[in-house]
């Protein structure tokens, strides 16, 4: 049994080595580069293409979980495939802000899966950070345990509470925090330039709307590190797990989009399993916060998490497409109702248009960024 962080107070604990932490990390910069090498020439993404990809970005976790499970153990190797099943849960919830961004951005399809590999490699970035923070502080604090147990439940209760509201408001681009920051300091041209972000015009360099989607983008990630973060590590205290969870979640983001891309509206229930899952591991936190105070307090073992996650989500999978069967658009789904093909392919939209409100799902990061 693995020793926990609660356990070593001034050390984190982890199965990996140097050499196994070197060669996870430069595997998953290859991976990186290859999509950028692959989106280099715009292109729009044929469903064959992004069902490939995808089938390869579930193919590979499962294989690294498989050598973790013969390698270091069953109790780890579980430990591995449910915090993966949580992050790739919660992805799919990153999806519908991205979708929003793209529609209110209006980037022209050929473009979409670059906006997203940024998205993608600057989630990768904060994540890394936000894992190795987490990792010293919960092992040197285990009070961190009780704190991010209610982080996650205070995310709960607000993800439950919009999804019961089950309406929409306006997400206006214009008012983004970052989009005014930028265009007080910086000219943005009021057309796409293929994949520049920055370019010369009148004599100066002035940013393309490529770049300001991707900032946006940016600051929505910030915002989902902050609850992602803390629910893997309710699942595993190991930072190496933590690591290869998100990274193989995140990896597979740019294909899943174009997968799901239709899909996603057909989701309505999902922000309740989102909560569910959400709130069980905050309370799971709790109570591992508790035992290491009162040892009578129990816990839940990895087995029930893993058992409780793929449960709730089969459950909102199944209720989502009995709410939408026949094509109906049932309460909850208008938040993306509207979503669709944003301008005809390779079309120029200025920037000034793509200020206009769209629809979104109340109390996103999107609206804080």
């Amino acid at each position: 049994m693995l020793t926990t962080a609660a356990d070593l107070p001034s050390a984190i604990s982890t199965v990996a080595t140097p050499g196994l932490w070197a060669v996870t990390v430069a595997a998953v910069l290859a991976l990186l580069a290859l999509d950028f090498a692959l989106t280099r020439k715009p292109h729009e993404v044929s469903m064959r293409e992004a069902v490939g990809w995808s089938v390869f970005y579930v193919a590979l976790p499962l294989a690294f979980g498989a050598y973790v499970w013969t390698r270091f153990g069953s109790t780890t190797g579980l430990e591995y495939l449910t915090g993966y099943l949580v992050e790739k849960s919660l992805s799919v919830d990153n999806l519908f802000v991205f979708m929003l961004l793209l529609s209110a951005f209006a980037v022209p399809k050929e473009l979409q899966q670059r906006v997203l590999l940024f998205g993608i490699a600057a989630a990768l970035v904060l994540r890394a950070i936000f894992i190795a923070l987490g990792a010293a502080v919960l092992a040197n604090f285990t009070w961190a345990f009780l704190l991010f147990g209610a982080i996650l439940l205070v995310t709960a209760v607000k993800v439950l509470r919009d999804q019961l509201s089950g309406g929409s408001h306006d997400l206006d681009v214009s008012s983004m925090r970052s989009v005014r920051l930028i265009r007080r300091f910086v000219p943005v041209t009021e057309d796409y330039r293929g994949t520049r972000l920055v370019v010369r015009e009148a004599g100066r360099r002035a940013l393309t709307p490529l770049a300001v989607v991707v900032v946006a983008i940016f600051a929505t990630d910030i915002v989902f590190a902050v609850d992602s973060v803390p629910a893997v590590y309710g699942i595993t205290g190991d930072p190496f797990l933590v690591f290869a969870t998100n990274a193989f979640a995140l990896l597979g983001l740019r294909a899943l989009y174009f997968v799901l891309q239709g899909a996603l509206s057909k989701l309505v229930h999902l922000g309740y399993g989102l909560a569910a899952i959400l709130g069980f591991i905050g309370v799971k936190l709790v109570l591992h916060w508790a035992h290491g105070i009162w040892p009578g307090v129990p816990e839940v073992p990895t087995l029930a998490s893993l058992l409780v996650i793929v449960g709730v989500l089969a459950l909102v999978t199944l209720t989502s497409l009995y709410a939408t069967r026949g094509g109906g658009d049932p309460v909850g789904s208008a938040h993306l109702a509207h979503l669709g093909t944003p301008t005809e392919e390779g079309s120029d939209v200025p920037a000034e248009e793509a200020d206009r409100s769209v629809g979104t799902r109340p109390g996103h990061p999107s609206d804080r960024a």
